[in-house]
């Protein structure tokens, strides 16, 4: 390996955790994970994975190569060289950064902390968190950062179910509190993966996650606006956006859709304001943006009530195809199809989902299990309208429109597709006041 670091220790076995140790497994480091789930620990023990992009057969070699062992006990994270920290950082009840689990993971590496370790954050967080947080925490253990031990941040960039871009290849941003720790830092990561991007500081590099799903989140709000605006006006948004991306510089297409989901696009923005208000400053984008992503599963439910000519959906049986926050993974966090679910139940619907990835999910306190349609037609007749919330691959698109009378594209799915069903397309411009045909229910 050339490297004289060869044990590391990967705090938190969640979905950056879990990848991120056997990686550095792969590369001949001695990993042990740490994680509280016994649930986890006991999968991991028996080479099972409980993430859809980790293979069991992954989890099992590197157990049987003795490269990666996963634990509870603290107290091995003295034996590490290179401790790495992957614990949750969601917001509180009042939409302010939740650093709960982040203050218990380094407290207890404060307590076997010993000289000459690594120590990465790779969590979302606020910039400022590395430095103001973490280091005073650890130097509690009477050992100094950048002379005793190093002390580092680098963004995970982990994309669930993206195929094209494995955890290797992309890009790696690190940073260190001092440039002795930045070297540290990158001097481990580059043994793993294929480009590693250092800059001049940790506030710096937790900026870097920030801004890059700020953006992503803003321009998902905005283009779900100008799909509102399109159908308004009785303009296609699918094909303007189609147009627009034939420009070869100066535009980056982005797609309606029920609204931003996951752990990090409408999380981190948030994450950000709140840091700027510590500054006296704010940012209107992220304001309205919140505000935009907010009503979107309201606005497709006023659409829908408009279609089937009815003041509420009292009554109404809908299915909602598809509850995970992207397409082709199991991952419902901050999901808007429940979301939108949610907003369904609100106004009287019936509501029924079909994913799957998820075969059960809690809406609202109340356990909901997916429903199976491919290949059954007659528990799709039940319905009066689908909404295809998430476009996963190999849904039974064509059994939707040819035996549900009202579908509701949120993704535009069904394009091309012909069958007996009325179809409206979130931003497919049909002006609302030529959505009120009139759809009769089933009984």
């Amino acid at each position: 390996m050339g490297n004289r670091l060869k044990k590391v220790a990967v705090v938190g076995l969640g979905y950056v955790g879990l990848p991120l140790a056997l990686a550095f497994s792969k590369q001949g480091y001695k990993v042990t994970g740490i994680d509280l789930d016994e649930r986890k620990l006991q999968l991991l023990k028996e080479g099972r994975s409980y993430i859809q992009d980790i293979p069991d057969q992954q989890v099992k070699e590197s157990a049987q190569r003795r490269q990666f062992s996963a634990t509870r006990e603290m107290h091995r994270l003295r034996e590490a060289d290179v401790i790495i920290i992957c614990v949750p950082t969601p917001l509180n009840g009042d939409d302010e950064p939740d650093l709960t689990y982040l203050m218990q993971a380094a407290a207890s590496i404060r307590d076997h902390l010993r000289r000459g370790q690594i120590i990465v954050l790779e969590s979302s967080t606020y910039p400022g968190t590395t430095r103001e947080v973490l280091k005073p925490l650890l130097e509690q253990s009477g050992l100094s950062v950048g002379t005793d031990v190093f002390l580092g941040y680098s963004p995970e960039r982990v994309d669930p179910g993206n195929r094209h871009y494995p955890l290797e290849v992309i890009p790696k941003v690190v940073s260190g509190i001092t440039d002795k720790c930045a070297r540290a830092v990158e001097d481990v990561y580059k043994t793993v993966f294929q480009t590693v991007v250092r800059i001049s500081s940790t506030d710096a590099a937790e900026m870097t996650k920030l801004l890059e799903n700020t953006y992503r989140f803003v321009n998902i709000s905005f283009i779900n606006e100008i799909a509102q605006l399109c159908n308004s006006m009785g303009i296609d948004v699918w094909e303007v956006i189609e147009a627009a991306r034939s420009k070869p510089f100066g535009f980056s297409a982005f797609f309606p859709s029920p609204g931003a989901g996951g752990h990090c696009i409408p999380v981190d923005p948030l994450y950000l304001q709140w840091r700027a208000k510590q500054f006296g400053a704010t940012s209107s984008f992220i304001a309205a943006s919140r505000e935009i992503n907010h009503r979107m599963p309201r606005y497709i439910v006023e659409r829908i009530k408009e279609a089937l000519s009815r003041e509420s959906l009292s009554g109404v049986k809908i299915l909602v195809v598809g509850v995970a926050f992207k397409p082709n993974i199991d991952d419902t966090r901050e999901s808007s199809a429940i979301q939108l679910i949610e907003c369904l139940q609100q106004d009287g619907a019936a509501v029924s989902y079909y994913d799957p990835y998820v075969h059960e999910v809690r809406v609202q306190g109340k356990l909901l299990t997916s429903v199976h349609i491919s290949g059954n037609p007659v528990s799709q007749s039940e319905y009066d309208c689908a909404i295809i919330a998430v476009n996963h691959e190999g849904l039974p698109l064509q059994q939707l429109i040819d035996q549900i009378p009202l579908v509701y594209d949120t993704r535009n799915a069904l394009k091309g597709m012909q069958g007996t069903a009325k179809v409206i397309r979130l931003g497919g411009g049909t002006p609302d006041s030529e959505g009120n045909a009139g759809i009769p229910l089933r009984d």
